[in-house]
């Protein structure tokens, strides 16, 4: 044995010879290096032990793993194994000779790398030409360079593994790829696919981190559809897709963007790879600059974003195949922009204190703003287009508050006072609905929009009395099958605001941007409580176990200023609580119900609000749920809710959601979704994992979306197979998806990470 601070050779017989340096080592030869970590085990080798250089025969060896945590990424803690007839060490290379590699335990690999040559240096790199990839010794695919990083930085240029599948709508689906590492500062993406029944596709990525405080992220997706028949007409459905996101640090200022763009939502619709993205039908860009002064005390924000709504799919592209006419359908969609908004605000600053404290902050802005949306709702095409033109929005809003506090109690009154201009605004802003229209939706409404003349000018001031309550608590001894530890904590709190808001006389009047265009007067008085339960375990640890809020609101003022029209009173109803459709109905969004619950209930005048319940249970670290409800005394029923809970002990998981809504359909369309979901296993675990879900519209009696997926990982690999079916309006599609894992390399397949359970 010959061992020193770098390495250790040892053998059965080893013969030195001092003036050359050379070590002649015969039976069980064993060379470890202590810096790179690998070991190399051979039947007879000769080695200089000044250079490091030797050569070995019958070799087998083990290099230390660079294990990959991206997500998706199946990752092995083994080593990296590699044999050889023969192989050379030049100083910190190896040249194996008629040989293979692999990650998998030896005698039996799942898989390996076969070539002539490989190049490797322990550490950094694997290199080999003409290999073969066989699985459980079946040769699989050629690759003519075969490039393995070792090292800390595993980014190396490079054809990515092929993918392939099957669609029902798409047809066969095969794909190749490129990743090019320009530098250590960017690295781009390209992967072509071909769908046999639609056309080509492109997915493109780069990224870039050109200093410490800035980085980008681009994608795109885009098809050249060759079109789907249906009847006597040709629809093509393809596009473009792309996001762009970065952030960065310049003069002072912190910047963020997020752009999106979107061709058509039929394409959106026709060829989005997840469940999430066909049934979103938004489409929303931000950007921003902003800057904080003395202390973070004041902020100012030049900040940009575009709003996209899709009313209804159309189609770009329609010919009819007997005359050969070409149509084009007209996006039926709501877009809202500010382009751009001049943002200053100041934080809460005490200007006074001793027994009358008093506390100042500010909001103001100047925004160019535009709107543009279809005066009728339609199924389709849209028949008209009502568009706001730019229009110039000055917002000021000073704000002062001042507290008092006397054995728990706390009352803090405030007051704002407002000023908004608008440079244009609605001389007529009327909507009618009727029943039975052909327009898709039971409610039809219809809109009479027209822009008058010169600006408005709104005021306001805005008078509010916060009271807090002292806390009510007791400790109790919950009982021992609960498992909830020795003490449980049971806190209540309530709170009860009055707000009167007046000056605005003129909401009808008022284009709809954001939130600031739809403050209206309002007299009302909101009120709460709040029910939490504490459980502290063994180490001292606090957590919430139970949260259990009421709130409901009473309004002083039924037509909140006039933003209600007073005169037609609200929707008629029958015995079932469900709204009888008629001209008489309205559907009125106010900032003083929005606050309350996102889910609008105004469809007249009205002195109290639905009861908001949110209930939220986390006993256990495996085990919670949430449940939220709106309740309206009026209707005498549950008009909207959501429920969703999980579940997760060790190997198992599952989770089952429901979203309804029953409320007046010309406030929000009725629904009533669910979701399941269950999983065994997970992505690093070896033998089998399945997971499955499925969502299911209640009231159409319909699944939108299941999927069932099966894996299974051994030490070094693993499969995976999934099966999805949607039946999303246009998107009537069965999808098989494959993909093969090798550990610490990589994925290749049609069922892309993002969207794998496993």
């Amino acid at each position: 044995s010959v061992e020193t601070s770098d390495f250790d050779l040892s053998a059965d017989q080893i013969d030195y010879n001092s003036d050359t340096h050379w070590a002649y080592a015969r039976g069980h030869v064993h060379l470890e290096h202590f810096v790179t970590g690998d070991k190399l085990d051979a039947d007879h080798a000769e080695y200089n032990l000044k250079t490091e250089d030797g050569k070995f025969y019958a070799v087998d060896g083990t290099s230390p793993a660079k294990i990959l945590t991206s997500p998706g990424i199946l990752t092995t803690t083994s080593p990296f194994y590699f044999q050889a007839q023969w192989a050379e060490r030049i100083k910190d290379r190896y040249i194996l000779h008629q040989g293979f590699v692999t990650d998998c335990k030896l005698p039996k690999p799942w898989w390996t790398f076969e070539a002539p040559v490989f190049d490797i240096i322990p550490g950094d790199r694997a290199i080999s030409r003409h290999t073969i990839f066989r699985l459980r010794h079946i040769p699989i695919f050629y690759l003519p360079i075969f490039y393995r990083p070792l090292g800390k930085n595993p980014r190396q240029s490079g054809f990515l593994t092929p993918n392939i599948g099957h669609s029902s709508l798409y047809g066969f689906i095969a794909g190749a790829g490129y990743y090019w590492a320009i530098n250590r500062s960017y690295d781009t993406t390209a992967i072509g696919q071909y769908y046999s029944d639609r056309g080509p596709a492109l997915r493109y990525n780069l990224r870039g981190k050109p200093n410490d405080v800035t980085d980008f992220n681009f994608n795109l997706y885009g098809v050249h559809d060759s079109g789907i028949t249906l009847g006597n007409t040709l629809y093509k459905e393809g596009g473009t897709e792309f996001e762009l996101t970065a952030k960065t640090e310049i003069w002072g200022f912190r910047g963020m963007l997020d752009y999106n763009y979107l061709t058509s939502y039929v394409y959106r619709e026709a060829f989005s790879y997840a469940f999430t993205s066909p049934i979103w039908s938004q489409n929303n860009s931000l950007g921003f600059l902003q800057r904080h002064f003395k202390d973070d005390v004041y902020t100012f924000n030049v900040a940009m974003d575009r709003q996209q709504n899709f009313e209804a799919i159309t189609y770009p592209y329609q010919k009819n195949l007997t005359t050969g006419a070409i149509t084009t359908q007209q996006a039926n969609e709501v877009i809202i922009q500010r382009l751009p908004s001049l943002e200053f605000s100041g934080r809460d600053q005490q200007i006074t204190d001793g027994s009358l404290p008093i506390w100042f902050s500010f909001g103001s802005s100047a925004s160019l703003l535009n709107r543009s949306e279809p005066t009728a709702e339609t199924s389709g095409s849209p028949g008209q287009i009502f568009q706001t033109g730019n229009t110039a929005r000055i917002d000021i809003a000073p704000h002062v508050m001042t507290e008092f506090n006397f054995k728990g109690f706390s009352l803090i009154p405030a007051i704002t006072l407002g000023a908004t201009d608008y440079s244009s605004s609605y001389s007529t802003n009327n909507t009618v609905f009727a029943a039975g229209g052909s327009c898709g939706d039971p409610t039809c409404p219809v809109t009479t929009e027209a822009l008058g003349r010169g600006n408005v000018f709104r005021r306001d001031a805005d008078f509010t009395l916060d009271l807090r309550l002292p806390a009510l608590e007791r400790v109790y001894n919950p009982p021992k099958w609960l498992h909830l530890g020795g003490k449980i904590k049971h806190v209540i709190e309530a709170e009860a605001t009055y707000e009167f808001l007046t000056g605005i006389n003129n909401f009808q009047r008022i284009i709809h941007f954001d939130a600031t265009d739809i403050l209206s007067n309002t007299n009302q008085i909101t009120y709460s409580i709040v029910n939490r339960l504490y459980k502290k375990d063994k180490n001292g640890n606090v957590s919430e176990v139970v949260s259990w809020r009421l709130a409901q609101a009473r309004y002083f003022d039924p037509t909140f200023g006039g933003a209600v029209t007073p005169n037609q009173g609200s929707c008629a109803y029958n015995s079932a609580g469900i709204a009888l459709v008629n001209p008489t109905c309205q559907r009125v969004v106010v900032l003083a119900t929005e606050e309350l619950t996102p889910y609008t209930f105004l469809d007249g005048p009205r002195s109290i609000s639905p009861i908001v319940s949110s209930l939220v249970v986390n006993p256990y670290p495996f085990f919670g749920f949430e449940y939220r409800a709106d309740y309206d005394p009026l209707r005498h029923k549950i008009i909207d809710h959501v429920f969703s809970g999980t579940a997760r002990h060790g190997k198992y998981a599952g989770s089952v959601s429901e979203t309804a809504v029953t409320t007046n359909p010309i406030l929000i369309p009725q629904q009533n979704q669910i979701s399941f979901s269950g999983a065994y296993g997970s992505s690093n675990r070896r033998g089998w994992n399945v997971a499955g879900g499925m969502f299911f519209d209640a009231l159409a009696g319909k699944r939108l979306f299941d999927y069932a997926q099966m894996s299974y990982n051994t030490d070094c690999c693993g499969f995976s197979f999934e099966l999805r079916n949607f039946n999303l309006g246009i998107r009537q599609d069965n999808q098989y998806l494959f993909s093969f894992s090798v550990a610490n390399i990589g994925t290749f397949g049609s069922l892309q990470k993002q969207a794998r359970i496993f």
